[in-house]
């Protein structure tokens, strides 16, 4: 695959599209959760049919359940369901990882970088949304083992960029092996953008996904004070949207009911980022920002409005643009 480069600012942005390079044949893929699942099943389907892919989870049910999508398929590489992590990354040249929280990542590496494991040049490949410094200290692990190079890589789009391939992921690796990275990269998404040295990738993501739940929050705010004021809501969005409060919230996944359509806030806030899932992030973007000695003043208050909101009962396993309710906004 080759890769075009464009630079924005002191980033690279990589698109990704075919030609004749070279790929590793063997591949590990552990961690099916949602988004997990789908990438694997990208990954394996567009492989040569002579590559592996070994793949490995603690729920079987999602192992068997993906094992016998990938075999019913037509074309892709081979699949082996893997009693381990470790079993999983004994022959593999690339191991990617997709998992929940750093105590699941360091876990993984853990069992994976035993003295049994044979001695190999590995890429391994973190997807997983974690904090930067238990990134780099898993990766050092991994150069103390002599076991090959670790990056992390983790990724904006949701599942539905995962199912459709679209991806954007967020690299932090050193330049001189992005040309073994990319390619397996491009075929889960659809950009790869350079951020920096390992770890930088996931200081970019949790700076991103910061401003995202503060933004929410300012959004919900000044909607329901705009409609409290005698605003029509969707009148209110316009506004806003060729002003300068436009914001991803206000313009693409406005928290109040009746705006946009197609928004979680019109189905009762289902589907979409759950706000379970902003607590967890903004929560290592905190970590991130104390261990950076970063000021975050309304990411504190922030962050407790997203832990009480992913508990109460109207607002648990929503949107994260739920806070509008949980604020008291008007939603009738």
């Amino acid at each position: 695959m080759r890769v075009a480069v464009t630079r924005l600012g002191g980033l690279v942005q990589r698109r990704g599209f075919a030609s004749t390079s070279r790929r590793l044949d063997n591949y590990a893929f552990i961690g099916l959760g949602q988004m997990g699942y789908q990438m694997a099943k990208n990954l394996q389907s567009k492989l040569k049919p002579s590559d592996k892919v070994a793949i490995f989870d603690v729920n079987p049910t999602a192992l068997e359940s993906l094992s016998a999508e990938m075999k019913a398929a037509s074309s892709g590489a081979a699949v082996d369901i893997a009693a381990s992590a470790h079993d999983a990354s004994k022959e593999a040249d690339t191991v990617i990882t997709c998992l929940p929280e750093p105590q699941h990542v360091r876990g993984v590496y853990d069992s994976i970088l035993t003295s049994s494991l044979p001695k190999k040049d590995r890429l391994f490949i973190d997807c997983s949304t974690i904090d930067p410094t238990t990134s780099r200290q898993v990766a050092q692990t991994v150069t103390d083992a002599g076991q090959g190079t670790f990056v992390d890589a983790p990724m904006s789009g949701g599942v539905v960029g995962a199912t459709a391939g679209t991806l954007t992921f967020m690299l932090g690796a050193e330049s001189s092996i992005l040309p073994r990275v990319e390619p397996t990269l491009f075929l889960m998404g659809k950009k790869v953008l350079h951020c920096g040295g390992q770890g930088a990738g996931l200081s970019a993501k949790l700076a991103n996904n910061y401003l995202l739940a503060l933004n929410n929050i300012a959004t919900a705010e000044a909607m329901n004070l705009g409609i409290r004021c005698g605003l029509d809501p969707k009148v209110l969005a316009n506004v806003l949207n060729v002003s300068t409060g436009r914001c991803w919230p206000s313009e693409i996944n406005n928290p109040v009911k009746g705006v946009l359509e197609n928004a979680p806030a019109s189905r009762d806030y289902r589907g979409g980022f759950g706000i379970s899932l902003m607590r967890k992030d903004l929560r290592l973007a905190l970590v991130a920002a104390e261990a950076a000695q970063a000021k975050t003043e309304l990411g504190t208050v922030g962050f407790g409005m997203y832990d009480k909101a992913a508990e109460r009962e109207d607002c648990k396993n929503r949107d994260f643009s739920v806070v509008y309710r949980y604020m008291g906004g008007k939603e009738e």
